[in-house]
């Protein structure tokens, strides 16, 4: 399944580091960034999550929320967002339902490691419609962060 610009964003409620519920309906009244990411602790994810810390300004400057998701438990996100002193929401989907719900999901990842997210971006505006999607095949490509605020800029 794949999401489509200009459809409604799939509801999710999901754990964050601090064991609360957070939910795609929490984000109302503001855009929202979802980023998916395949795992903690490597290579590209943590390049990844660490360019959105440093430009955590510019998102906040466009009434833009941002949180990363992947199927690590709420436990080892915490670990990873307190070593790379993320600031931001890492959310754990490890039932595996918001990623499969947003077409960013390998069935088999590297290791032959089942149910992995696949490294995605999507924008959410306001309203909860899908402004912006781009799911990556390849794991080690990183989301198009200039298309993402060109398209937040666009929004406000």
């Amino acid at each position: 399944m794949s999401i489509t610009v200009g459809t409604k964003a799939p509801a999710f409620s999901l754990v964050n580091t601090e064991k609360q519920k957070v939910a795609l309906e929490d984000f109302k009244g503001q855009n929202l960034v979802i980023l998916f990411f395949p795992m903690a602790f490597t290579g590209t994810c943590t390049t990844e999550l660490c360019s959105v810390r440093d430009s955590l300004a510019i998102y906040n400057g466009l009434n833009t929320a941002v949180v990363g998701i992947s199927v690590d438990s709420p436990f080892t996100l915490g670990k990873f967002k307190a070593d790379q002193q993320l600031n931001f929401p890492l959310l754990s989907d490890f039932n595996k339902e918001a990623s499969q719900a947003y077409g960013s999901f390998y069935e088999t990842f590297v290791l032959d490691l089942k149910g992995v997210s696949k490294r995605s971006a999507f924008v959410v505006d306001k309203d909860g419609v899908i402004r912006y999607a781009q799911v990556l095949d390849t794991a080690s490509d990183l989301p198009d962060f200039e298309a993402i605020k060109s398209t937040l800029t666009s929004l406000q």
